[in-house]
């Protein structure tokens, strides 16, 4: 099986001691990706959460995929009252990127992220077309 690691410097790159994304065979697996670096970091949560999954959204394409590969999520939220129940702004956010082809998705409240000012980070796996 071919592994390819790609740390994707022009949209979200990773480091020092991890990469973005490593794709094995047909499945990509993306590193914890969050807003840092942007306008959004430190902002409300669901303008993080929209940069998050854009860069993920971007990372999928990049590597030759669309969001419905993505099949599964695992969104980490520093305070889970900003994430649930899903309504509202925080489903446009989703319906704008996954169009109705959902993934699997856990929510998991934890009580820091890498940084302050970061407080939604979203990890991802997709099932690409084979090479």
């Amino acid at each position: 099986m071919k592994i390819t690691r790609d740390n994707h410097p022009d949209i979200y790159p990773a480091g020092p001691t991890y990469i973005r994304s490593i794709r094995a065979g047909n499945t990509l697996y993306l590193s914890g990706c969050t807003a840092r670096n942007s306008d959004a970091e430190g902002g409300p949560v669901f303008d993080q959460l929209r940069v998050t999954l854009d860069r993920i959204v971007r990372i999928v394409e990049a590597s030759g995929g669309t969001a419905s590969n993505i099949v599964a999520m695992t969104t980490y939220s520093t305070d889970m009252r900003t994430m649930w129940p899903i309504e509202g702004e925080q489903v446009e956010i989703w319906e704008h990127y996954f169009k109705g082809v959902w993934p699997t998705n856990s929510y998991v409240e934890v009580s820091a992220l890498a940084e302050p000012g970061l407080n939604v980070e979203v990890t991802a796996t997709a099932v690409l077309d084979d090479d």
